[in-house]
């Protein structure tokens, strides 16, 4: 069932991406506002308290509506419920036009348009990149919202799927995502700031729900990537970004493509600004002070080899879920 859910809900967002300013996004936002207004009083326990809600809660409702869709009507429509939790949560179209059109502008030369889209895009001053650095920029930002719009989407969903917990995962893990970048904007902006030590609670808990996906989905660009070379600097260079989960992606994808990532990077905030914006934003951490891995230095050839690198790791999911499957039924 999984892997049907999964294939129609990538196949409708390619067909009808879900729009950036959209009442579901909006609805989760609201949220997220009010569970932090009412429950964040400043203590440890009310950040876990209040992350819970945020969390867990919409986590429990999206898996509770499955089953009793499951249990009432039957699995055809339980099948329908994950195709529309997974389009809600899942998808490249909800951030690969920042990456096409900074390409596109690259491919024409006009990098000035192409420093302002990626400004745009994160909120940052690019305004003296030179063009080497902002294909590296773009290759970085695009990996890391990648897997977190589409593979880590896809482990948690596709774990959680076999024990029949499959809505709970994909929502469990795009809400850790989108708390964690959200109540650290909110606190930047000074606009009902979140609290210390929710902002603490929702980031240990974006590092754990993260620590397995990350991992799952650097070892899939090694796959279908160049293989000895993202594992090994997956093994010797993850280390030199200041994020343990994004640094091993990051990694992996500096070998699997033979490029140069890391090193002075975009002084930046660690979650970026537009954040506010929902899902739609990649939420790309910072890699300041980072030392480069090693590789060719980044052209706009990489570019495509990063296209190349996503789709091909999205083929592999897809193969290895049918092929479970499969056998599932077969047996």
């Amino acid at each position: 069932m999984s892997f049907f859910a999964i294939l129609f809900a990538l196949l409708i967002e390619q067909v009808r991406p879900l729009a950036r300013h959209n009442p579901i996004h909006a609805g989760l936002r609201g949220w997220a506002r009010w569970v932090s207004r009412n429950f964040d009083a400043g203590k440890p326990h009310h950040g876990w308290v209040a992350w819970t809600l945020a969390v867990v809660l919409p986590a429990l409702v999206a898996l509770g509506v499955h089953w009793a869709l499951a249990l009432l009507v039957g699995w055809p429509v339980a099948v329908l419920w994950n195709v529309a939790v997974l389009y809600v949560t899942l998808g490249f179209r909800q951030f690969s036009h920042h990456f096409t059109n900074i390409r596109d502008a690259l491919d024409t030369a006009d990098e000035p348009r192409a420093r302002e889209l990626l400004a745009q895009w994160q909120q940052v001053d690019a305004s003296e990149l030179p063009r080497s650095e902002i294909v590296r920029h773009v290759i970085e930002y695009s990996v890391l919202a990648a897997h977190r719009h589409v593979f880590g989407v896809l482990a948690w969903y596709s774990v959680l799927a076999a024990f029949g917990f499959g809505p709970a995962g994909a929502v469990l893990y795009r809400m850790t995502e989108f708390v964690a970048r959200y109540w650290k904007h909110r606190d930047r902006t000074q606009a009902q700031p979140a609290s210390q030590a929710l902002e603490t609670a929702a980031t240990s808990a974006w590092s754990v729900i993260d620590w397995l996906p990350a991992r799952i989905t650097a070892l899939a660009f090694a796959v279908v990537g160049s293989f000895e070379e993202a594992i090994d600097c997956w093994r010797n260079h993850a280390q030199r970004f200041p994020n343990d989960n994004d640094g091993v992606i990051l990694a992996a994808t500096s070998g699997a493509v033979n490029v140069r990532l890391g090193g002075e990077a975009l002084k930046s905030a660690a979650f970026a600004p537009n954040a506010s914006q929902g899902f739609s934003s990649a939420g790309a951490e910072t890699i300041d002070d980072s030392e480069s891995t090693p590789g060719r230095e980044a052209e706009i050839g990489h570019l495509r080899s990063i296209v190349g690198l996503v789709w091909r790791s999205v083929v592999l999911w897809m193969v290895l879920l049918a092929l479970l499957t499969l056998a599932r039924l077969l047996g």
